[in-house]
């Protein structure tokens, strides 16, 4: 009910303001074009007044009802240096924004036409034009260097003790892999894609495949890198980690990688945040179809004696796929009756 009476009150203000406005017009027939235009102006110098502080304190509000409440606290490593990037670069772009649009709506009331005001031309300042120039030049190429060094960080070879997952993205799923006891992924081919049996298209002939396994979420280790190498088997996906603050595109044919680590299971997320519904999610932030909605996976960060027994319970790919070429199990024959039974018959007979 609120939103409507805001929304009703937003209208009202915009059919006054018409109104406002169709007045002048009949105004500037009686009084003159040039007295109508000075009032006019005086009537929007207000008006951009009126907006900048409503604005402004619009901002400020929002920025407080909702600062740390969307995604909370970065759940790993690499989050808590982005969420501190993204601060830095509000701060700088944001005293800018604050600075300029001060000065840009009071330039236009204090400088409107008057009796007796003349506008000065200024077309042209090479000092001026270097200081905004260059200054903006140096702030965005600092930030830049900022973001390509996390970029670089998170890209760069994952630590020796990293736990690899494979994720691949599909029309509308993920495929998440995971190699076995070796800690190694087997090869793939895309000519054996297989929806039933292997949907990633695992070469068979390569025994590093015999104990990689199928996974419908993902599960990581708290406090322990996570190397994920991503894929497409079809379009455009984008890997989407957002309580983790991290993405990256799954591209088809073009393998792309990122690593992670998590800071805090599954279990104390859901105490930090009140909410026992909690999951970590992956989600796909690119346009990938009608289904784009659904893509969605649901993510396990736990410690590693419970990752330990999650493995233990899982089958591999290979003996899944394999399960309906392994021989029927020969019938038990019928135990022989004992001495004690044959003797039996033969004093009947």
């Amino acid at each position: 009910m609120s939103g409507f009476l805001a929304v009703l009150v937003v209208v009202l203000i915009f059919v006054v303001i018409f109104q406002i406005a169709k007045a002048s017009e009949y105004v500037s027939i009686l009084k003159g074009e040039k007295k109508a235009r000075q009032q006019n102006n005086r009537i929007n110098g207000f008006l951009l007044i009126a907006f900048l502080v409503l604005g402004l304190i619009g901002v400020y509000y929002c920025n407080e009802l909702l600062k740390g409440k969307i995604l909370g606290e970065p759940a790993s490593e690499q989050g808590e240096s982005i969420d501190n990037m993204i601060m830095w670069t509000l701060v700088i772009t944001g005293v800018v924004f604050v600075i300029t649009q001060i000065l840009l709506f009071w330039f236009a009331f204090k400088y409107q036409e008057r009796e007796g005001q003349k506008a000065f031309y200024f077309p042209h300042n090479n000092k001026l034009e270097v200081i905004w120039t260059v200054i903006p030049a140096i702030a965005l190429t600092i930030l830049v260097a900022i973001g390509l060094r996390h970029w670089f960080r998170i890209t760069s070879e994952a630590p020796k003790d990293a736990m690899i997952v494979e994720i691949t993205g599909k029309q509308f799923n993920w495929l998440i892999r995971y190699p076995g006891k070796d800690g190694k992924l087997g090869s793939k081919y895309y000519k054996n894609i297989n929806d039933a049996t292997n949907p990633v298209g695992q070469d068979w002939d390569d025994n590093l495949n015999r104990d990689d396994f199928m996974a419908t979420e993902m599960h990581m280790v708290v406090g322990k890198p996570v190397k994920l190498i991503i894929g497409s088997r079809d379009v455009v996906h984008d890997v989407g980690l957002p309580h983790f603050r991290m993405k990256m595109d799954a591209v088809p044919g073009i393998p792309t990688t990122m690593w992670v680590t998590p800071k805090f299971t599954t279990a104390q997320m859901k105490e930090k945040t009140g909410n026992p519904d909690f999951v970590y999610e992956i989600s796909c932030d690119q346009m990938c179809g009608s289904g784009h909605y659904s893509m969605r996976a649901i993510i396990v960060v736990e410690t590693q004696e419970e990752f330990d027994a999650w493995t233990a319970k899982q089958k591999s790919q290979y003996e899944l796929a394999h399960a309906a070429e392994a021989p029927a199990a020969p019938e038990q024959e019928k135990p022989a009756a004992d001495s004690t039974q044959k003797a039996v018959a033969a004093n009947i007979q």
